[in-house]
């Protein structure tokens, strides 16, 4: 490896114009593909596959109007709401809403809908007692009908009985008459009745004839009004028949009204409280939901939406966005970022002696970047890629493109102070340096790109963006730094030092074999008191990590005074801290519901009285239904914010608690929404640590094993790895969690620590921690090797390295503390994290721990079992051998390494 390097360096050196000429080429082309290819970014962390994702998949299918991402926008007034802002804020929404994918909601007119709920619900109540009433006072008349057209039945019955009784008694006084006749006829005609007895009785017959006929007459007018009485009784009965067939007919109606009220008073109930327009009537709350959005708001879709809302200034009202509205996610470098690149350039400046060589390290850092990130945002058109993303390649392309490049200029200084021409130094230095820089380079796209064993995707393209960016760091490093190396020539050291190149060669060679002078002398004069300094300094730094707890920002995370923490923190104090977070329940039903409100409005009251019923659950509203009727969106409120503690215990408890309401309704329920996503995304990131710890310490033994040849060092390094890790965490937990010197670092309200920022940490320092191990404790191994003590090795190798490394510390801590203050808040931890697990890890565990605890064991540090020496390959990561190979040579002379390695 290194012979390959040291022909490739003396190449570069040799074709500088064309190496240039090529990474100029290479930018140019991944700036085109970023211009013309790459997709806005996200802020979105989701995981294929998951709880939320399921359910969320099936709210897109089913309600889509309930799964747009939604932003939050609050309207504000010193004095109540005059009709005339009311009708500008009403015009604000319409324009919302007219947005492609936009969809807004009207806070005022949602606020008399729901301030009239209760009205309606006494309305409906008072119409339905008026029904009722009406109902039984019908009923009673019926009854009294029916009783009088009984007694008139009864009547005409009695009347019908005298009638035919009546003419019973004529037919008799007939058939009596009748028979007087034929009994008279019959007489006369024997000659039995005089003439005179004749007519009298003729004269009787005929009385009584007339008599009879009278009651005929009285009986026919009598029939006829019994008729008509009858006729009149059944126009009566039907009547009321026709009246009680009309009440059973009301009967159902008001018993459906009933039951509806009934409904509607359920969920009134449940949503009691439930405000969008605050009492005072001074903060008004709207919702915008942007369909098809894919977890984030398109950068012209935001900018409109905040324009629209800043023309309500002028009206007197205050518009403010919430951070999923406000979220500028177009710059990667802010102040904070610059500061910590000008820091970097003074330390260069300070130890380079030159402008030149100050800025070359700079500009190599810069190129590497430029390529890797304009890359990978062209890469954005196939890929869904964070927010964080590339600044995370961002914030280490700095870091390790300005180390790598400062460690292979300091090596050419060197030889050039040693009188060796600048092309064969250049070979020589990216021959050895530069073979220390590939290996450091790949210890930490190693670790990078292991992030994808956790089986997270937007956890997986951070490790490998950052990982691609720092493996084209080392490139530029190897190849373009040989190139500017050639062009600038004897001008990378300061005038003085190329003047007197003997005088400073035999004085930096005479401070470096001093073994009484440098900071590991006074360690390995008291190493056990070093250990312990370092071992108290650590614990007191890693003793809040136990209090560690994951999450993801929300809007409280945001700088005081930006829109987006206004927003956050009016919701949380007009209208709850859950209305910041709500969760979203999905219900897909056995059965669907019946047609008709009633049967819709009972089976949300149904569910939500079984969801208000979980502990921490504020309110309950219900958030939309599909047109089958079988699938049901319900808004939960809990009592907490979203990344509060007390909302993780209701988010777990709703997991349990929706089985059961499932199994008691006959529907499957499931979480979802943007605060569940959090949850999960946290949990299982939590859940992927241990697995991802195990691999990139077996990974670090392995590397440093074959490196150093060393059962005792591999540990050594790997514990204090650790420290640092626990020293970084803890100071995280300190700051953003623990609120701890907050005003000094701008974090406005304490909350959970990033949820993958573990993860991260634990990759990247890893990478980091071993590259400051091989450059310290790979030239006490040379020294060594060359013959030194254990002790005397320890001491020489150190001053040897320590100053460049102390340099690259430094640069590397600037860069990382630059981002402590960046604009993207999320970032924020992530640097702190970074610049304190450098600090510590370069200065406490690499320059203070390491060699006390070499000094104490001396020759035992090396050990090596024979059998393992024997198997383990020779990675020569300093290239001593390929310095060996070349020592015969003159200074100047452009002899070609022998191919053996």
């Amino acid at each position: 490896m290194a012979t390959f390097l040291h022909r490739l360096g003396r190449w570069c050196a040799q074709h500088r114009f064309r190496v240039i000429g090529a990474w100029v080429a290479l930018l140019a082309l991944t700036v085109t593909g970023m211009l013309t290819l790459a997709k806005p970014l996200s802020n979105e962390f989701s995981i294929p596959g998951s709880r939320f994702e399921v359910v969320l998949q099936t709210l897109r299918d089913e309600i889509p109007e309930a799964a747009g991402t939604t932003g939050t926008v609050v309207l504000s007034s010193e004095q109540p709401f005059t009709a005339e802002q009311r009708e500008a804020a009403a015009q604000a929404v319409a324009e919302w809403d007219a947005l492609d994918s936009v969809s807004a909601v009207d806070p005022f007119e949602s606020q008399d809908q729901l301030d009239a709920t209760e009205d309606d619900l006494a309305q409906g109540r008072a119409e339905l007692e008026d029904g009722r009433a009406q109902l039984e006072e019908g009923r009673a008349e019926l009854e009294t009908a029916r009783e009088q057209l009984e007694e008139g039945r009864t009547q005409l019955e009695a009347g019908q009985a005298e009638l035919d009784e009546q003419a019973d008694q004529l037919a008799t006084a007939q058939d009596e008459l009748d028979a007087q006749v034929e009994e008279l006829d019959a007489g006369v005609a024997a000659g039995q009745v005089p003439a005179q007895a004749e007519q009298a009785a003729r004269a009787e017959i005929a009385a009584g004839q007339e008599q009879i006929d009278a009651g005929r007459e009285q009986l026919d007018a009598g029939q006829e009004q019994l008729d008509a009485s009858a006729e009149e009784l059944q126009a009566g009965e039907d009547e009321l028949a026709e009246g009680e067939a009309t009440l059973e007919e009301s009967a159902p109606e008001i018993e459906a009204g009933e039951e509806e009220l009934a409904a509607g008073a359920r969920l009134a109930e449940i949503t009691d409280g439930f405000r969008v327009v605050n009492a005072e009537g001074t903060v008004a709350l709207s919702q915008i939901s942007v369909a098809d959005a894919e977890g984030f708001i398109p950068p012209e879709t935001t900018e409109a939406i905040q324009q629209i809302g800043s023309d309500l200034e002028s009206e007197g009202i205050a518009v403010d966005f919430s951070k999923e509205i406000t979220d500028d996610l177009s710059s990667l470098l802010g102040p904070g970022e610059v500061v910590g690149l000008a820091v970097a350039a003074v330390v260069l400046l300070v130890m380079l002696g030159t402008l030149v060589a100050a800025g070359l390290p700079i500009l190599m850092a810069l190129v590497g970047v430029g390529v890797g990130l304009t890359g990978a945002l062209a890469l954005s058109q196939w890929f869904d890629m964070q927010s964080i993303t590339p600044v995370l390649a961002l914030m280490l392309g700095l870091a390790v493109g300005i180390d790598y490049s400062l460690f292979l200029i300091n090596r050419h200084r060197q030889q050039l102070q040693q009188g060796m021409d600048v092309r064969s130094s250049i070979a020589l230095a990216v021959g050895t340096s530069g073979n220390a820089v590939t290996f450091a380079g790949l210890t930490v796209i190693i670790a990078l790109a292991a992030l994808t064993l956790t089986g997270i995707p937007f956890l997986g393209v951070m490790g490998l963006v950052a990982a691609a960016t720092v493996g084209i760091s080392v490139l530029v490093a190897i190849t373009l730094t040989p190139a500017m190396l050639a062009l600038i020539g004897q001008r990378v050291l300061p005038r003085r030092a190329r003047e007197g190149h003997a005088r400073h060669r035999e004085s930096q060679q005479a401070h470096e074999a001093d073994t009484g002078r440098g900071w590991a002398a006074v360690v390995q004069r008291r190493p056990w008191w070093a250990i312990l300094a370092v071992l108290a300094i650590v614990a007191g730094l890693g003793y809040p990590t136990a209090q560690l707890r994951l999450g993801l920002p929300d809007g409280s995370s945001e700088p005081a005074g930006s829109t987006a923490y206004t927003t956050y923190d009016t919701v949380r104090e007009e209208f709850g801290a859950g209305a910041n977070g709500p969760v979203l329940v999905v219900a897909e039903l056995d059965t669907p519901v019946a047609d008709g409100t009633t049967a819709l409005t009972t089976a949300q009251a149904d569910l939500a009285e079984e969801l208000m019923a979980v502990e921490g659950v504020q309110q309950v509203l219900p958030a939309g239904v599909n047109e089958a009727r079988d699938v049901l969106a319900f808004q939960l409120q809990p009592e907490g914010g979203p990344a509060e503690a007390s909302t993780e215990d209701l988010v777990d408890r709703l997991g349990t608690a929706v089985e059961q309401i499932g199994a008691d309704q006959d529907a499957t329920l499931g979480l979802t929404g943007q605060t569940v996503a959090n949850i999960d995304v946290s949990e299982r990131l939590a859940d992927a640590l241990p697995l991802y710890l195990v691999v990139v310490v077996g990974l670090s033994l392995i590397l440093l094993l074959l490196v150093f040849r060393s059962i005792v060092i591999p540990l050594l390094a790997t514990g204090g790895f650790l420290l640092s890790i626990a020293a970084a965490f803890g100071a995280v937990v300190s700051v953003y969690q623990l609120g701890f010197a907050s005003s000094i670092f701008g974090v406005n309200e304490a909350g959970p620590i990033l949820s993958f920022l573990p993860i991260l940490l634990i990759g990247i320092l890893f990478g980091l921690a071993m590259d400051y191990q091989v450059f310290l404790v790979s030239s006490m191994r040379e020294e060594h090797v060359h013959g030194k003590d254990a002790r005397t090795a320890v001491v020489t190798g150190f001053n040897h390295s320590a100053r460049v490394v102390t340099a690259a510390a430094i640069i590397m801590i600037s860069v990382f503390a630059g981002f402590v203050w960046a604009h993207l808040t999320m970032v924020r931890p992530i640097g702190l994290g970074l610049a304190v697990g450098v600090l510590v890890d370069a200065f406490l565990v690499r320059m203070t721990l390491t060699p006390a605890v070499m000094s104490l064991l001396g020759e035992k540090a090396w050990w090596l079992p024979r059998w393992l020496d024997r198997i383990l390959p020779d990675v020569d990561v300093e290239g001593a051998q390929l310095e060996r190979q070349l020592s015969g040579s003159a200074p100047g002379q452009e002899e070609e390494p022998s191919p053996s390695r």
